[in-house]
């Protein structure tokens, strides 16, 4: 069983939206990808166990929080292990993670 979640709109981190200008190097999921989306402000990994018709099905692999980069066990109404299925248009690039003044430039 599936559980419903209610995925946050990419907006410019779409990966549909990354490769809509070049989508020769874009290829459909396969099972044991990791896919990444947002639910709730917190980046969600997804590995895949099946693809069907622009839809990803698997389980939650890793729950990230933005903030800090900490993993999570749940995060609202979704855990670690659910299944989920994730609609390629709710895929989302990963955001740099942490605190921009934190990093360290090398020369």
């Amino acid at each position: 069983m599936h559980k419903h979640v209610e995925w946050d709109d990419p907006g410019a981190d779409s990966v549909m939206r990354h490769f809509q200008q070049d989508d020769s190097s874009h290829s459909e999921p396969g099972p044991g990808d990791i896919l990444s989306a947002r639910h709730e402000g917190a980046v969600v990994r997804v590995k895949v166990e099946a693809y069907v018709e622009g839809t990803s099905i698997g389980e939650v692999a890793a729950i990230i929080s933005v903030d800090n980069g900490r993993r999570l066990k749940s995060h609202g109404k979704l855990a670690l292990g659910d299944t989920v299925r994730l609609p390629d248009e709710f895929r989302a690039l990963e955001p740099i993670l942490g605190d921009p003044n934190d990093r360290r430039e090398d020369d």
